[in-house]
């Protein structure tokens, strides 16, 4: 079962990380010949990346919205994540070429994927009372208090104080 953490939280890691999204969108639901192979790759990726954290990837997680699929990593560096793309021993390349064989141009299943560098402090996040989520399970899960108590304050800059004009604006 899953551990919620009562109460407010906010994620840390340690240097540079990547945030990596990636995902295909069903264009032609019926030609399910065609993408069924592609599609059943992604499990065996995220296998072999779990199973051997010294490639670089910190977590995952899928999401679907309508016709798309989607998983969100984090890793170490865009440098670990490259060399996965690019190995001919893992799981990704060959997943790669069986894709533009059976997919190519014929627009049956349409992929995407996003790559955010993210400086060391370059980030800020909250969770309340949640399990562990996102950066706070790629990293560590610590309480949002002190200098992570808000938005600014997580990002490195001290909090404002209000000033009668700033007193008519939402918080």
């Amino acid at each position: 079962m899953v551990s919620v953490h009562k109460g407010r939280y906010a994620a840390q890691i340690e240097g540079d990380f990547v945030v990596f999204m990636i995902g295909m969108r069903f264009n032609r639901i019926f030609l399910i010949h065609k993408w069924l192979p592609v599609v059943l790759a992604m499990p065996r990726m995220l296998k072999e990346l779990f199973q051997h954290p010294e490639l670089g990837m910190l977590d995952a997680r899928t999401f679907v919205s309508g016709r798309t699929l989607m998983v969100v990593q984090y890793w170490r560096s865009f440098e670990h994540l490259h060399a996965y793309a690019h190995a001919r021993d893992k799981e990704h390349l060959p997943a790669w070429a069986e894709f533009n064989r059976r997919i190519g141009g014929n627009g049956a299943l349409g992929i995407f994927h996003e790559s955010y560098l993210v400086p060391a402090g370059g980030y800020e996040c909250v969770y309340a009372n949640m399990p562990r989520f996102g950066l706070a399970k790629a990293g560590e899960m610590v309480p949002a208090v002190g200098r992570l108590e808000t938005a600014k304050s997580r990002l490195g800059e001290r909090p404002v104080k209000a000033t009668s004009d700033d007193s008519k604006e939402h918080p």
